[in-house]
């Protein structure tokens, strides 16, 4: 049996990652950073679907590996594949998504979670 999963992204991930691409692979990461993501195996469908009002597929992957890290080393890793141009431009997603002004101090490390999937 074929498992799929469809994760909720905005456009701006999408699109700016679009349109860099050729990647090896990217980061579908997660605000919260609160729970392990076990929805898929690796190798397994990974999709993108736009948040509303566009509520569309856009895009898929083949998922490879999840975990849980802080901000620096999410940056570290994969810096312009987590769909931002820069670390400051993450910072502020993070903090917009959590609804949390603390996640803008730069004294703070958030911890994410982090989705590789393979660049298609």
């Amino acid at each position: 049996m074929v498992r799929l999963f469809v994760a909720v992204t905005d456009r701006s991930w999408f699109d700016r990652l679009s349109a860099s691409a050729p990647h090896d692979e990217v980061n579908f990461w997660q605000p919260s950073g609160t729970t392990q993501f076990r929805a898929l195996q690796p190798g397994e469908l990974f999709r993108f679907k736009l948040h509303a009002p566009n509520n569309f597929i856009v895009g898929g992957s083949i998922f490879g590996h999840a975990s849980i890290a802080p901000l620096s080393l999410t940056w570290e890793a994969f810096a312009l594949k987590n769909g931002v141009s820069s670390r400051s431009e993450m910072r502020a997603r993070i903090a917009r998504y959590r609804r949390d002004p603390i996640a803008l101090d730069d004294r703070q490390n958030p911890v994410i979670g982090c989705l590789t999937v393979a660049a298609t």
